[in-house]
């Protein structure tokens, strides 16, 4: 059994205020325990009602067995998933110009945790070193994102910053394209793209805000394919799914 204290520190970290005073965050489930620990997160508890999961033993500090009632009420997940554990947030350090050679996503407003830990996987599936938000996207260290991107955070950096501001000066320092998408632009199947670039994606309801619309030096359309005059209630895509396009069209030119 553990003691009041951690419970109400594990309690405490489903909310951004405490997560950032106290540099932790909670991951559960074992396999992205696992991955955590293999990339070098530093844990500071693992809850577990199963000790076989963990090479370390019960009666380390880092390590403690609860039963099944326990980790219901811990846990953050409908369905708990045998560990629930705290981490000490990485930093993620970042100089202005190290993504000149590289794709990078940015972020503007995304507000779902489901579509932001989407994207972080995407960007770790296809080797995107950084992903740069604006202020107001949801934190990566928020425990549905840190689910839904089933620890991709530990191999893509994620950063927090104006948007408008680094979009620009990629342009006019590092002379970078900045892409972003929109229901009117050049065709992406079209086009033969770079290696190298911004690619800026969206709020879920509102797109891109107008100042970081202004720094986009090519806008993009996924077309809607089919009978153009077929009556159809769906708008566009889901940013998620747009996020994939575009990733999956950017690295085709690599082969």
């Amino acid at each position: 059994m553990i003691g009041k204290a951690k419970k109400k520190l594990i309690s405490s970290l489903s909310h951004k205020k405490y997560r950032d005073k106290t540099g932790l965050f909670v991951a559960e489930g074992p396999k992205l325990v696992k991955d955590l620990l293999i990339a070098g997160m530093e844990p500071e508890l693992i809850l577990t009602t199963n000790s076989a999961l963990f090479e370390a033993a019960p009666d380390q500090p880092s390590t403690a067995i609860i039963d099944n009632r326990e980790l219901k009420q811990l846990s953050f997940l409908k369905n708990p998933r045998e560990v629930i554990a705290i981490f000490r947030k990485p930093n993620f350090n970042f100089t202005f110009g190290e993504h000149s050679e590289s794709l990078t996503l940015c972020l503007d407003g995304i507000q779902d945790p489901g579509n932001m830990g989407t994207i972080l996987r995407l960007a770790d599936w296809f080797s995107i070193p950084n992903v740069v938000c604006s202020p107001d996207t949801a934190d990566v260290f928020n425990p549905k994102v840190v689910q839904a991107s089933m620890g991709a955070f530990a191999r893509t950096k994620v950063h927090y910053t104006p948007l408008s501001t680094f979009c620009q000066r990629s342009a006019e320092e590092l002379n970078l394209e900045v892409f972003g998408t929109f229901m009117e632009g050049e065709n992406i199947y079209s086009l033969s793209l770079p290696r190298k670039g911004i690619i800026v994606l969206g709020n879920e309801g509102n797109g891109i805000r107008p100042e970081t619309e202004r720094t986009i030096t090519t806008r993009l359309t996924i077309p809607k394919f089919g009978n153009p005059t077929a009556h159809s209630s769906m708008e566009s895509l889901n940013v998620g799914m747009a996020a994939a396009i575009m990733c999956s069209e950017f690295h085709r030119s690599i082969f």
